[in-house]
């Protein structure tokens, strides 16, 4: 299970930080960064200008920083601003989730066959799921991922994944299938090890599926017993932040 290093540099994360920023929004200003990591400004500039000086970031006439080359990937979609409003809508139920399983919570969106994670909260206990922002996973084994992916049409799906045999296409549409009756897709060490998550879907007031709410639970207690537990919360919750998301576009 992947842990924050012990002797962990603050700067270092916080560049690391505004990386995920840039490659998530496509843009970013000086007082997004600053906001964003609770730095001040003048911090938050430096950071900037190392990463325009590596080649991380290019910075346009207003003095807005966009990724640079050594960021190949796209932009989430939507962008930037309906990105911060989709995490501020889902916060509240991100955060009562988190104190009653008392495990780490994660919002993810999907783009294209990848899950990128928005934003965690995490449970202050000695052994958890740190925070998971930023992180890139294969939607198809991802718990969040497998949740969206299960909201598509068979056609749709075909084209993300045109290259899957016979034999995977159908382990993958039996899995699908699945997650969309119960609406509660599983990842049991499919993306790392001594890492167990379950997630669903969260679907704005036209129905359509946005973003992924999903609990990471370190695999020694994540038992058959407490999954029952973990379904029913995860579901309260989602029905909390679904609420928010009502107005929501998608």
């Amino acid at each position: 299970m992947k842990n924050r290093p012990p002797y962990a540099l603050g700067s270092v994360d916080n560049a690391l930080l505004v990386l995920h920023m840039l490659r998530d929004r496509g843009r970013v200003q000086v007082t997004d960064v600053a906001g964003e990591l609770g730095i001040a400004r003048s911090t938050a500039h430096r950071l900037l200008a190392m990463l325009v000086y590596r080649d991380f970031a290019v910075r346009d006439e207003d003095h807005t920083y966009l990724p640079g080359p050594f960021l190949a990937s796209a932009p989430a979609i939507p962008g930037g601003s309906a990105l911060r409003e989709l995490r501020a809508r889902t916060r509240p139920a991100m955060e009562s989730l988190c104190a009653r399983v008392q495990e780490t919570v994660n919002l993810m969106v999907r783009v294209g066959t990848e899950v990128r994670f928005l934003d965690s909260v995490e449970f202050p206990r000695i052994q958890h799921v740190t925070d998971r922002r930023g992180t890139i996973l294969p939607a198809h084994l991802a718990s969040g991922g497998k949740a969206l992916l299960a909201t598509l049409p068979p056609d749709e799906l075909h084209a993300l994944y045109p290259d899957l045999t016979d034999r995977e296409r159908a382990a993958l549409t039996r899995e699908l299938a699945e997650i969309r009756t119960s609406g509660i897709a599983l990842n049991i060490e499919g993306t790392e090890r001594g890492v167990s998550a379950i997630g669903a879907a969260l679907r704005n007031g036209r129905g359509s599926a946005v973003a992924a709410l999903s609990i990471s639970v370190p695999s020694a207690r994540f038992a058959a017993d407490e999954l029952g537990t973990y379904v029913d919360e995860l579901r309260h919750a989602v029905a909390e932040a679904e609420r928010a998301l009502t107005h929501f576009p998608g």
